[in-house]
């Protein structure tokens, strides 16, 4: 479905997991996010959605360098909760086993409670509006948001009135966990070897079982390196990261090694290269995928590549930055003869206050009020929300124009 452009999926969730973030507030917020973001997409784009939330494991963060300076003393970097703590002590900052197993905890308690708040009804799309709108207070996302709901609303009743029971298939969904698999030791001991759900034989194979979706990062992608050792061997659907860094031949190569088969689907590629670059890089990959016979999922991650810092030394990112990749993005693959499967973003579904731009104007003076992230900046549930209708409407334009080009 997305690797043939009749659908596209979405991932989204934090940067990186703390454990504190496993209570029930905000567990909801990300969800009822996820389910608005999506709802928007299916509305607008008229296109199915693959819900995937980065979250119940999305803990480890590479790091750029091993070591820090913090008031003049040196110390590990925080490299995530499930190895150290992000309080700035040697002590602190000390890498402590016992955290991946805190790790599977609460990877376990969010993925469960979860499932009962779907199987709950909370996903229920009678109820849409019980979803809240939360820190969305811009009038004209509010307004837009309310619309579709209404018009939901009334299809629902259509179907009602002429005898279709709507309240199977509507009450809840599908909605799959994914991380990046950068601690291979966390994911190793997860690994499973289980019988192949869609085989009428007997055949197994090895699933990683710590997540539904796991993707190589930017960083560990080497053709000889653990990493790529690991994912060639599992069958589980997965990613790769990829940059202005990795050349056509090595993209192919890897393609080689992680998926010999062929698998339609099994690999996205997810790429990060800013929107300044984007145009400069991206044609060549499609290029070389195309040439290769590999059919992949691709997807765009805009957040990536357009991290900067203010004069302050603040780390930001601009809407304008995000929403420009995704963009260029949609009519990239489009010239290419190719499909945007989907998209990759860091958000939040508190009210912080770390990317600039969108509908609230928000500016690098005010990046302070609710600065609370321990990694990358996200964008904040007005800004996300306030995305997927502008990258809803991209799609509609560009199915608008095929099928005029169709009818000439």
């Amino acid at each position: 479905m997305t690797d043939t452009g009749t659908g596209t999926d979405t991932v989204q969730g934090d940067c990186a997991e703390l454990f504190d973030y496993c209570n029930m507030d905000m567990i909801e917020a990300k969800v009822k996010l996820l389910l608005q973001m999506s709802l928007v997409l299916i509305w607008g784009a008229n296109k199915p959605v693959v819900r995937i939330a980065r979250i119940a494991g999305q803990f480890a963060k590479p790091r750029s360098s091993p070591m820090e300076t913090i008031d003049g003393v040196e110390m590990p970097s925080f490299r995530g909760d499930n190895i150290n703590g992000f309080d700035a002590t040697p002590e602190s900052r000390k890498p402590d086993p016992s955290r991946l197993v805190s790790a599977y905890f609460h990877s376990a308690a969010t993925l469960n409670y979860m499932r009962a708040s779907l199987s709950s009804g909370l996903a229920d799309l009678h109820s849409p509006l019980d979803w809240g709108l939360g820190h969305v207070i811009t009038p004209s996302i509010r307004e837009k948001y309310t619309r579709i709901v209404n018009r939901v609303k009334d299809a629902l009743r259509f179907m009602q009135t002429v005898g279709i029971d709507t309240d199977r298939g509507v009450e809840t969904v599908d909605i799959y966990t994914s991380h990046e698999g950068l601690l291979l030791e966390y994911e190793q001991s997860l690994l499973r070897h289980l019988k192949n759900p869609d085989s009428p034989s007997t055949t197994h194979s090895y699933y990683a079982t710590s997540s539904h979706f796991l993707w190589i990062g930017d960083r560990t992608r080497q053709l000889n390196g653990a990493h790529v050792e690991f994912f060639r061997g599992i069958a589980n659907p997965i990613g790769i990261k990829i940059g202005p860094s990795m050349t056509p031949a090595e993209l192919t190569s890897l393609l080689d090694i992680v998926n010999p088969a062929r698998e339609i689907g099994k690999v996205t590629l997810i790429s990060r290269y800013g929107a300044a670059k984007i145009s400069q890089y991206l044609p060549a990959h499609i290029a070389a995928v195309q040439a290769s016979g590999h059919i992949p999922v691709w997807q765009c991650d805009p957040m990536h590549g357009n991290t900067q810092a203010t004069p302050s030394g603040v780390k930001t990112r601009h809407f304008s930055d995000i929403l420009s990749e995704l963009k260029q993005a949609l009519e990239i693959h489009r010239a290419a003869g190719s499909f945007l499967g989907g998209m990759h973003l860091e958000l939040t579904g508190e009210a912080v206050t770390e990317c600039v731009g969108g509908a609230g104007g928000l500016t690098e003076e005010g990046l302070s009020e609710r600065y609370t992230t321990f990694c990358d900046p996200r964008l904040n549930e007005k800004q996300a929300l306030e995305l997927a209708f502008l990258v809803a409407g991209f799609y509609r334009e560009l199915d608008e124009e095929l099928a005029e080009d169709e009818s000439i």
